[in-house]
């Protein structure tokens, strides 16, 4: 049998995304629905972080790793969607190779970096929960600074490894992409050479900033309802697990929808299905996540309400 028909990874010029949808008549629509999504989802995380910076009375840990992961959702956004709406406008759908190769790298850093601050948010309500007496030492601004500065570091390498590791890759002639984005899995299907080393990349990346950080919030929030469960009050239950709500519902939606296709038998697995899939936890959950952390939170109501004329949030009247 002969080999398939390659290219050379230094003439590889551009790659094609064929998008959500490739039927013309649909892109108008797309188009809106995503530039609409996308600018709530800026202006939303924008209001967070300028929320927290200009009231001293957010300036604690639970905020600061709250205002840095609105910062990490508008990235992790903009690394596809821009792109996307590109495509649209322009009717083109190309994306050129060094194109590829960065947006892969920005998607798996911020990607990783949003499963990791969640997982060290957790671990901050778990110390303000079950050691309040030592949280001002263990939540200490040098600390979080160091937590914040790990968190960057143990995402920024494993994804640039990765992408470097793709420079390698001889893809073959044909460069469609079935999706929006550079789908790091769907682009290791167009190689022709050997990427075991890659797909052992993506299963460690996997394990690194999947895996890891959910055992860590699960271990928190095990500890923490243990903790709260042992509070005779049922007012001082609800207030403790109030302080980890909106934490929790984030938690939720991010690795429910992750769970809710990857976890499903391969037969099961389609590119329509892993379309969803990614609109969910990249563009739904970052639009959604600063009105989960401003609609049940007081401080974050009234923080924004000084951003907007003395209103009690942005959200409602």
């Amino acid at each position: 049998m002969g080999k398939p028909n390659r290219v050379n990874q230094t003439a590889v010029l551009d790659f094609v995304l064929l998008g959500l949808s490739e039927q013309p008549n649909e892109q108008p629509l797309l188009f809106g629905i995503f530039l609409g999504m996308y600018l709530v989802t800026m202006m939303g995380n924008l209001l967070i972080i300028l929320a927290i910076s200009c009231d001293p009375h957010l300036h604690t840990p639970m905020y600061f790793f709250l205002a840095n992961l609105s910062l990490t959702d508008a990235c992790f956004t903009s690394a596809s969607i821009p792109k996307m709406l590109a495509n649209i406008y322009n009717q083109s759908w190309t994306i050129s190779y060094s194109e590829c190769l960065a947006q892969l790298y920005f998607l798996l850093m911020f990607g990783g970096l949003d499963n990791c601050l969640l997982a060290v948010m957790a671990y901050d309500r778990y110390v303000a929960i079950c050691q309040p007496l030592h949280y001002s030492t263990a939540m200490s601004l040098q600390l979080c600074a160091l937590m914040l500065g790990m968190c960057w570091v143990l995402t920024n390498c494993p994804a640039l490894m990765h992408t470097l590791l793709l420079t390698r890759v001889v893809f073959c002639a044909h460069k469609a992409i079935p999706h929006f984005y550079c789908d790091p899995s769907a682009l290791l299907k167009l190689a022709c050479s050997d990427t075991h080393i890659n797909e052992l990349m993506i299963i460690t990346m996997g394990l690194m900033f999947l895996t890891t950080p959910l055992m860590l919030i699960i271990f928190s929030y095990v500890r923490i309802s243990w903790a709260v469960f042992g509070i005779s009050s049922p007012g001082g239950r609800w207030k403790a697990f109030s302080t980890c709500g909106s934490h929790l519902t984030v938690v939720l939606l991010f690795y429910g929808s992750l769970m809710g296709v990857y976890l499903l038998p391969p037969s099961t697995h389609s590119a329509e299905r892993e379309k969803r899939a990614a609109i969910l936890y990249m563009v739904i959950i970052p639009m959604l996540n600063p009105f989960i952390y401003s609609l049940r939170n007081r401080d974050m109501k009234e923080a924004l309400g000084k951003l907007w004329g003395g209103r009690k949030t942005f959200f409602l009247p």
